[in-house]
């Protein structure tokens, strides 16, 4: 019995193709396999679009106040604009420190000094007087760093020239006063009240420099003296004797004057208010002068005039140098 060869041609066609379909099925799902593990381990980059969307989706802003939405939108806008830009400008003041005690500028509203130094005449009042000491203490308002109002009182002592004590003597003792004095001493002084300026046109962090100038009252002063011998007597233990000058003659004269003069200034520190000075200053007062009179020689002016030290009465000059501390 033969059995045709056709149908086993076609069996043999129909295996192929049932084959080939199932390779083919067998690599897309190897395929979509190999895709869905590379999902897992790879993310795909997002979009510019994706970023700002999500940046914008208020349930991923995890800022509740303004400044964090300022720091969200500077970050949206720099992701949407790559080039970088300047952060946005911010307009404010200087700081102020003005209160009860400063001024705008830091400086203190109010200042104080004191000092002490030499008092130097000059001109005609060299003279008859000679240097010795002075002090001084004021204060006043501070309007700024650079400029002050100030309100002073000045003491400014004097010696007397040997000469014109020896002259003195002369006329003490001469046929019109006929005094009989051993010998003649004295000294002097000014007082002052004065109100004036001061400018700062010089301040670094230790050192400055400054102008300052001032009117007012002076009150001139002239006292001559000679040794007498006094007693003195105790309960307990008797009496003694002591000797000590004895005013004899004495002269005063209120005028008007000004000063001026420069300084400079030290801080310890450049945070501290408390300064070191050193100022010159030139003095003018201009006293009303008076005629000499000793008794007979001169001109009178009442029955009882007596001024055999005109000098007292004449215009004043001299320099005084101060050193002290400022706060």
């Amino acid at each position: 019995m033969q059995i045709s060869s056709r149908p086993l041609q076609i069996f043999t066609r129909v295996a192929a193709v049932a084959v080939f379909a199932g390779s083919a099925t067998l690599g897309l799902h190897a395929q979509q396999a190999t895709s869905a593990a590379q999902s897992i381990f790879f993310v795909a980059p997002q979009t510019t679009q994706s970023l700002i969307a999500a940046n914008d989706a208020p349930a991923e802003i995890g800022y509740s106040t303004s400044a964090g939405a300022e720091e969200t939108a500077d970050a949206v806008g720099y992701i949407a604009n790559p080039t970088p830009q300047p952060p946005p400008r911010r307009y404010g003041r200087r700081p102020v420190y003005a209160d009860s005690s400063h001024n705008a500028d830091g400086s203190a509203k109010y200042t104080f000094f004191g000092g002490a130094g030499v008092t130097l005449p000059t001109g005609g009042t060299h003279a008859y007087f000679s240097p010795s000491y002075d002090f001084q203490v004021g204060g006043g308002r501070n309007f700024n760093k650079k400029f002050a109002a100030l309100i002073e009182f000045d003491w400014h002592n004097f010696g007397i020239q040997t000469n014109t004590l020896n002259n003195l003597l002369a006329i003490y003792n001469g046929e019109n006063v006929q005094a009989g004095l051993p010998e003649v001493g004295g000294h002097a002084h000014i007082w002052s009240f004065t109100v004036g300026p001061q400018y700062t046109f010089f301040q670094a962090d230790k050192f400055g420099s400054y102008v300052i100038g001032g009117v007012g009252f002076y009150h001139k002063v002239t006292d001559f003296t000679t040794p007498e011998t006094g007693e003195y007597c105790d309960p307990y233990y008797g009496c003694y004797e002591y000797q000590a000058n004895a005013t004899i003659d004495d002269y005063t004269s209120n005028a008007f004057g000004v000063n001026g003069g420069v300084g400079f200034t030290y801080k310890l520190s450049r945070f501290s208010d408390l300064k070191f000075y050193g100022e010159a200053r030139y003095v003018y007062t201009a006293n009303s002068s008076r005629p000499y009179y000793d008794g007979t020689t001169g001109t009178s002016l009442s029955a009882t005039y007596f001024n055999v030290f005109p000098q007292n009465s004449a215009k004043t000059t001299y320099i005084p140098l101060t050193f002290g501390v400022r706060f």
